[in-house]
């Protein structure tokens, strides 16, 4: 690694810096939501002043959404195949033919919170795997301020597993350290030193024959996971300048999960499983792994920032002079779909939950940073990952405004003159057509997500027509969901961080389940 300027590799927020340098990094927080804004108020400007332009514009973007979604659609399908594929893979059978014995797995559990339950079922899914657990370091990752609870859980969950798990260990996560968030970032960064002081060193265990995966409480993986993700690692030219992604499904609870819940979790999967096919597009989300040897190297994850998960692939990249990339390993793990006891406080948390992946929104700023400071990033890759980071988090914030709300605004702000005109007795009809056709995805949607959904549990068995059409129905959901946990999310995210009005800490998906 050549690059690591120490001045800026832990910036959160613009406050980290001062003078010039302050000046210039709170500009570049502002972009995404100028050029948010900018669209939103583009576009109700023109339907004042130049209907005819903004008709114009307003046709040639809904043709551009329905291409658009073509395309991501054929991603979908290919991802979809893939990642079927990828499950019925003997990978300990392709694994034969490689030197794979040397590798270990530390599995990072963070959690706060959450039932034994919860803790217990992802143990258990890691217990099940067909991975030599005795290559297998399992950290149980508690939080000092969740109390004895937390504490005891561990414990209870190391006697239990001690024979299972030759090398597990239960960490305690001190609150309020000093550059600190509450958050995961730095509760995971604590538990991967505590493994290397307790387990990695003393056991003289190369850095560089580590992987590690940084779940969340409730991820539960598919018994080839280490499997698959060994073949990946081993297969890859220069393993240890990649991170690995697997497909997140948010279906262990996903029955017991209301119709709007659903349609939410299903479509960050979708997102992801699209990702998947794109390579040169995806960075790291939610449930990662990445070798203990980079990880080292950059200090592991930033103990300051809330998108953790996301920020870790900038922090390499920058770290690896733009010679980073993201592996799509095309094979799922299981979390929670949003659930609470009640479906008011569900909404709400699946909204804070968006509006906390929206605040990702926060690495551009970091990465353009990066990429005036780090002079070794080739200019086409800086103007490549620019352009896809911006246009990423700008369509999640506007595209669904523009097509759902804004498309009939030449027709009410654009006065007489414009409504007497052949275009203005068009648009409707024009832009109605173009999103009936680009709204026929969701067929394939529905027909990914059953393929995907587990087994209707028995207590449900005796409604299954019912519970199968409302599976089916939710979809017709999707206008409402991506305006209401798609947009204002992102548009919320994006115009606190415009304003400079920085989300405080990092807010915790509650877990439930029925």
């Amino acid at each position: 690694m050549q690059y690591k300027d120490s001045r800026y590799f832990n910036v959160a927020h613009a406050y980290d810096l001062a003078g010039g340098e302050y000046v210039l990094y709170r500009f570049l927080e502002m972009i995404p939501g100028l050029v948010s804004w900018g669209t939103i108020i583009g576009i109700v400007l023109l339907s004042m002043y130049a209907p005819v332009a903004a008709a114009y514009f307003i046709i040639a973007f809904d043709l551009y959404w329905l291409l658009k979604t073509f395309y991501l659609s054929l991603h979908q399908k290919h991802s979809w195949r893939r990642l079927r594929h990828n499950m019925n893979v003997d990978w300990r059978a392709r694994m034969e033919t490689l030197p794979y014995t040397h590798l270990y797995h530390m599995v990072l559990l963070p959690y706060y919170q959450e039932s034994e339950d919860i803790v217990e079922e992802a143990l258990r899914s890691v217990a099940a795997s067909d991975y030599d657990l005795s290559k297998v370091i399992v950290v149980l990752a508690a939080e000092a301020r969740a109390g004895d609870e937390a504490r005891q859980i561990g414990e209870r969950m190391r006697t239990t597993y001690r024979d299972i798990f030759p090398h597990m260990i239960v960490t305690i996560h001190p609150d309020g350290l000093p550059g600190e968030i509450r958050g995961k970032g730095p509760n995971i960064t604590y538990a991967a030193e505590e493994a290397r002081t307790q387990v990695l060193d003393p056991l003289q265990i190369p850095y560089e024959d580590v992987i590690v995966s940084a779940f969340d409480i409730d991820t539960v993986i598919e018994s080839k996971y280490f499997s698959c993700l060994s073949w990946h690692f081993l297969t890859t030219p220069n393993p240890h300048q990649a991170s690995f992604q697997p497909v997140p499904l948010y279906n262990n609870n996903i029955w017991d999960a209301p119709a709007v819940s659903r349609v939410a979790a299903f479509s960050s999967t979708f997102w992801q499983m699209i990702q998947q096919e794109r390579a040169e597009k995806l960075t790291t989300f939610s449930s990662h792994a990445v070798s203990f040897k980079a990880l080292n190297e950059v200090g592991f994850w930033q103990k300051n920032m809330i998108s953790d998960d996301s920020r870790i692939f900038w922090n390499l990249y920058l770290a690896n002079d733009g010679d980073y990339r993201t592996i799509p390993i095309s094979y799922p793990v299981s979390m929670d779909a949003n659930l609470a006891p009640t479906t008011w406080q569900t909404l709400v948390n699946i909204y804070k939950q968006h509006l906390r992946w929206m605040w990702g929104a926060e690495n551009i700023p970091y990465m353009l940073l990066g990429f005036i400071k780090n002079k070794n990033i080739r200019f086409r890759e800086k103007v490549f990952h620019t352009l896809v980071q911006l246009e990423g988090f700008w369509s999640l914030a506007t595209s669904p405004i523009i097509i759902l709300l804004l498309g009939w605004l030449p027709l009410i702000l654009g006065g007489d003159a414009f409504r007497d005109t052949v275009l203005s007795y068009n648009l409707p009809f024009v832009t109605r057509n173009l999103m009936i056709i680009s709204m026929l995805g969701l067929i394939l949607a529905a027909a990914t997500a059953f393929s995907l959904m587990p087994r209707l549990p028995d207590h449900m068995q005796k409604q299954k027509r019912r519970h199968y059409l409302g599976a089916t129905l939710q979809w017709l959901l999707v206008p409402f969901t991506i305006i209401i946990f798609g947009a204002i999310p992102g548009l919320h995210a994006q115009t606190r961080l415009m304003f400079g009005r920085y989300m405080g800490g990092f807010w915790v998906t509650p877990k439930h389940r029925k």
